[in-house]
């Protein structure tokens, strides 16, 4: 286990519950990226994976609650981008 790899984790985890509460306060998705999005959301996989795989610990943990939240951020972003374009 590496106290750098949580620390990283927490410090990325801490920002996903803002962008998930602009985005829906704000309804209003421009701006986001989603290939930007789903890339961050297969490095989380991956993280989970490798966890899984070679070196499973509770970091796996962080890995599976940031993965939730950039999902939230994705299923939103997608909401919010359809409703404008029905709009």
């Amino acid at each position: 286990m590496s106290v750098f790899e949580a620390i990283m984790l927490i410090c990325f985890g801490a920002s996903w519950p803002l962008a998930i509460y602009k985005t829906y306060k704000s309804k209003n998705p421009v701006g986001k990226s989603l290939s930007f999005l789903y890339l961050i959301f297969i490095g989380y996989a991956s993280g989970i994976c490798h966890k899984i795989f070679i070196d499973y610990n509770w970091v796996i943990s962080l890995y599976i609650i940031n993965l939730l939240m950039v999902g939230v951020d994705i299923a939103l972003t997608h909401y919010y981008h359809k409703k404008q374009k029905a709009t």
